[in-house]
């Protein structure tokens, strides 16, 4: 008798082959959890990085960074001077270990991107051109404790290189891109946006062109922000990333008003018949920017409030409005992460707070603004934020109890 040899079926493979399938189709899923889990902790680590780099700052100079400062204007020579728009950022890279790129940018610089040599004269001055000059190499430089690994937006070469973090401005922003000063240097009391009038809208942890201390923080440093999360701008609608800009009539709105411009059929996009514009051209209504080089985080080193800030007014994750370009607005945190975005609280801790959090009364004018309540455009003075926990949280001495433990 013949001896029989052991063996598969095709039956039987293909029954063990289907099994494989379907125990590679529930891995999968876990992988890819576990990729943006490690993701979403090296993001956290890199903003204990910049926490530590502020707090190391202040110690040695006092105060931390300002936010919209640098060389005055020199004979309107962008080559010459940054006209005082070099972003909180650029002030504490000797502090993240980029002591090399801090050594470029605080002397004079003579080369061009490409490595060619200016002509005598022609030198960038010490602290860098202006923040969008795009032949400045250490602009052009990126960071990678600045980016979060969840983001995937790359810059390309000629490009001034992105930024996912920002400082907050609080719960208002009247008059906050300047800060009642101007790019030669120059602070004064120009009707109700100079430099004393406008102080008071200045809620944050931030101010432009102003120098901020810790006993400045009255709230307490682990009840108020410093800094958070944001998306660059990839230029798909996301409103996250994207700026809308409003005409004049439309400007002294509530925060909810702007969310008639959402796409109804994905909510976390701006409705493409919102309208295109770009700096001031909104014709008359409500637009979106759609400059390549504009919007969130597409320029690390410059301090104007688009690229470089953001409030606690609407949620995370939810949209962007500003005056016009370069000017103050209100503009949320966010990230890629799911379900909500990083903070840096004052104290250098890291929170990630949800898209749920409670954010008050979203029908209520900033401060700063009439909100038809009486008081006039200056009644908010002082007063508590009205925008729940998350307005709170932004505010530097607005004496509100937060009663929440927020890593829970």
């Amino acid at each position: 008798m013949g001896r029989r040899q052991a063996g598969f079926t095709l039956v039987e493979l293909l029954v063990v082959i289907a099994i494989i399938g379907i125990l590679v189709g529930l891995l999968l899923p876990a992988v890819q959890a576990a990729r943006e889990a490690a993701r979403r902790m090296s993001c956290s680590n890199n903003f204990k990085q910049i926490g530590l780099a502020l707090h190391n700052y202040h110690s040695a100079y006092k105060n931390l960074p300002m936010n919209a400062g640098g060389t005055a204007n020199y004979l309107g020579n962008g080559d010459k001077a940054n006209y005082r728009w070099l972003s909180w950022a650029v002030g504490i890279t000797p502090f993240i270990e980029q002591q090399a790129l801090w050594e470029q940018i605080v002397n004079p610089n003579n080369k061009n991107r490409d490595g060619s040599i200016r002509a005598p004269g022609s030198e960038y001055a010490a602290m860098g051109p202006v923040p969008w000059h795009e032949n400045y190499q250490p602009w052009l430089t990126q960071v990678p404790t600045y980016r979060c690994p969840s983001d995937p937006i790359v810059a390309i070469s000629e490009r001034v290189a992105f930024i996912n973090y920002a400082c907050n401005y609080g719960d208002a922003f009247f008059e906050l891109a300047d800060g009642g000063c101007n790019s030669e240097g120059q602070c004064g009391n120009w009707g109700g946006w100079g430099e004393e009038d406008s102080e008071r809208w200045a809620r944050g942890v931030f101010r432009p062109r102003h120098f901020t201390k810790f006993r400045d923080i009255t709230d307490g440093l682990a009840n108020t922000i410093m800094c958070g999360e944001h998306i660059v701008n990839d230029r798909s609608l996301r409103a996250a990333g994207t700026i809308m800009a409003a005409d004049n009539a439309s400007w002294d709105n509530a925060p909810a008003y702007w969310k008639q411009y959402m796409d109804p059929e994905r909510p976390s996009y701006i409705n493409p018949n919102t309208g295109t514009g770009g700096l001031n051209a909104c014709g008359g209504k409500p637009c979106y920017d759609n400059n390549a080089n504009h919007g969130r985080g597409r320029r690390w080193p410059d301090g104007r409030p688009e690229f470089s800030s953001f409030n606690t007014i609407t949620p995370p994750n939810s949209y962007n409005v500003q005056r016009w370009h370069g000017h103050a607005g209100s503009y949320c945190a966010s990230s890629f992460h799911q379900g909500g975005a990083h903070i840096l609280m004052s104290d250098g801790a890291v929170q990630f707070i949800t898209d749920s959090i409670e954010s008050g009364d979203q029908n209520h004018v900033p401060y700063g603004r009439d909100n038809g309540d009486g008081l006039g455009a200056n009644g908010g003075a002082g007063r508590e934020s009205p925008y729940g926990l998350w307005g709170a949280l932004g505010t530097k001495a607005g004496r509100e109890t937060i009663e929440e433990q927020l890593n829970q």
